[in-house]
């Protein structure tokens, strides 16, 4: 059956998933990349951005486990790239460079349409501008059984937590304090939406690692 995964997110000590002023030159916002620094040594992520070495153990093998059995992403337009608005024109092809690291279908939530992108190593994002519930549907029709991982930002998770699209999250919460930004579960009560803490496992690189796993109604 296919589900619905965060994985990989992390989140500072206060619950802040991404600093405040995304920019270009800060593309998680002012101080968000110190939330990531358990990953970017993982043999993992190097792997995926084509370099060599890397560390394994907890940590890998929970940035591994992120990629596993996914057929298809779900990312909200702040995490495809710094622009607001309509778009000026289609030069902006994302974060990632000519072969970003998916290589399955992205449905990118906006406001404004645009065609299709074919990347490098079977990337396309796809642009949906009718809601959380379509991204939803053809993410899962793209995904052919296997997975859909929600990428977020911030906003993006909650939305889905909050419509109870999310099966499992993996947070790695990072001894950081940010102190403002954007907060991930402001509001939100994940008890009363079904979720529970299924593992948690101290990582090695500056996290721990926590996964809730939304509980699926009962047959009567």
């Amino acid at each position: 059956m296919t589900k619905v995964r965060v994985n990989s997110f992390s989140v500072s000590l206060d619950g802040y998933g991404a600093g405040p002023s995304q920019s270009l030159q800060d593309p998680l916002g002012v101080g968000g990349m110190k939330l990531h620094h358990w990953a970017w040594g993982t043999r993992t992520m190097r792997q995926i951005f084509g370099n060599e070495g890397g560390s394994t153990g907890v940590d890998d093998e929970f940035a591994r486990r992120g990629f596993a059995d996914v057929g298809s992403w779900i990312l909200g337009r702040n995490m495809f790239g710094p622009v607001r608005g309509p778009w000026p024109d289609e030069s902006w092809k994302g974060w990632w460079g000519e072969e970003p690291p998916y290589h399955v279908p992205v449905f990118v939530l906006t406001h404004h349409a645009r065609a299709p992108l074919a990347m490098k190593g079977g990337t396309e994002f796809r642009f949906v501008t009718d809601g959380i519930y379509s991204a939803f549907e053809q993410a899962k029709q793209a995904a052919g059984g296997r997975d859909v991982r929600l990428g977020g930002g911030v906003e993006t998770i909650r939305q889905y937590l909050q419509a109870r699209l999310v099966d499992e999250l993996h947070l790695a919460i990072a001894p950081v304090l940010l102190g403002k930004g954007e907060s991930l579960l402001s509001g939100i009560d994940l008890r009363t939406l079904g979720y529970e803490c299924v593992e948690h496992i101290p990582g090695e690189r500056a996290a721990a690692h926590v996964i809730l796993r939304r509980r699926r109604p009962t047959s009567p």
